[in-house]
């Protein structure tokens, strides 16, 4: 969704890895409905005995229960509908109740000094839960040109990830309609929580 033309050459460490892993995770799962070589990924991921471990085992466990016509089928269902999906993946609609509201505004404002691009081909605004997913993913590892310090990562994150996407993970982690979708939720739960108190020290 965004342009990355410039690739950092800085190392990060592994628990930054980890954190890049989960994020892309996140934002491929919610960018566009999944393929078949997602879901052969999925199906082949375990977790720990932490709580995030435990939704990483559960979406593998729902990767393997489900068909790729079914995951796709609901993917539709939940984020595109007929006119509008169950559940409306953008910060702007989330903070405000309407589309391209002031939060895209202030994302457009602060993602320009970041070297952050949305990609031509995309319609999408960049608020979009997957696009701030795949930005957190680049200020972390450098995809955006430089790897950002972690008080740049907080100032971004509180400003537009933690502003809303814990309240849209819960959202989709309850949603009647989410079955393969479920543990995606609770894995966006577990992680915004995870990130939040982790800055926070």
């Amino acid at each position: 969704m965004l342009n990355q033309q410039a690739f950092s050459t800085d190392r990060i460490d592994e628990s930054d890895q980890l954190r890049v892993n989960v994020y892309r995770l996140l934002a491929r799962l919610l960018r566009q409905p999944p393929d078949a070589p997602l879901l052969t990924v999925l199906k082949q991921m375990t977790g720990d005995d932490s709580e995030l471990g435990q939704a990483i085992t559960e979406l593998a466990q729902a990767a393997t229960a489900t068909s790729l016509a079914a995951s796709r089928d609901e993917y539709n269902v939940l984020f595109i509908g007929l006119g509008r999906g169950i559940l409306t993946p953008f910060g702007s609609y989330y903070l405000t109740g309407f589309l391209h509201e002031k939060p895209l505004a202030r994302l457009r404002d602060d993602m320009g000094p970041l070297g952050i691009a949305r990609s031509d081909d995309v319609k999408d605004p960049e608020d979009h839960v997957a696009a701030l997913m795949e930005m957190m993913a680049g200020l972390i590892d450098g995809s955006f040109g430089s790897v950002q310090p972690i008080p740049a990562q907080k100032v971004f994150f509180d400003r537009h990830v933690a502003s809303w996407t814990p309240h849209f993970f819960k959202d989709l982690e309850n949603c009647p309609s989410a079955g393969f979708f479920k543990p995606v939720g609770r894995i966006g739960r577990l992680f915004m929580a995870i990130e939040q108190g982790a800055f926070e020290m």
